[in-house]
């Protein structure tokens, strides 16, 4: 099972990084755990290179149970990147790349669905259409 974007994957999004198009993101991670301790040790370094590339965590939790859909997944994560750019950045981070075993080691299968966000980190498109 993929737990990583392919090479035709970031090719898309190395099209629109950078470019006019390129504005805030937010990645819905889905996560399914093989070794949640291995997949911590990620994590905390991923945080790291999350802060310094201008991205958050907006909210995670973990999934209860998969209602429509085949996949069953253990947790969920939202994070917002400010751009496309940034979250290539972060996913092509020297930091990041030296602790990628354990995000291998540690997920069993991942899917990460870009969404449009709203302008701001923590502020909900609903909230904007007031």
């Amino acid at each position: 099972m993929a737990v990583e974007p392919d090479a035709e994957q970031f090719a898309r999004i190395a099209e629109v990084a950078g470019t006019d198009a390129d504005g805030p993101v937010l990645m819905l991670n889905l996560n399914r755990y093989r070794d949640r301790e291995a997949y911590l040790r990620y994590g905390a370094v991923a945080a790291g290179v999350l802060e310094r590339v201008g991205g958050r965590i907006l909210w995670h939790t973990d999934a209860k149970l998969t209602v429509i859909g085949g996949e069953r997944y253990d947790e969920v994560i939202a994070v917002w990147y400010p751009s496309l750019a940034a979250f290539s950045e972060l996913a092509t981070d020297p930091e990041l790349l030296a602790v990628r075993e354990h995000r291998l080691a540690g997920l069993e299968q991942a899917a990460l669905i870009c969404c449009e966000p709203a302008d701001q980190a923590g502020v909900l498109s609903s909230e904007l259409q007031r």
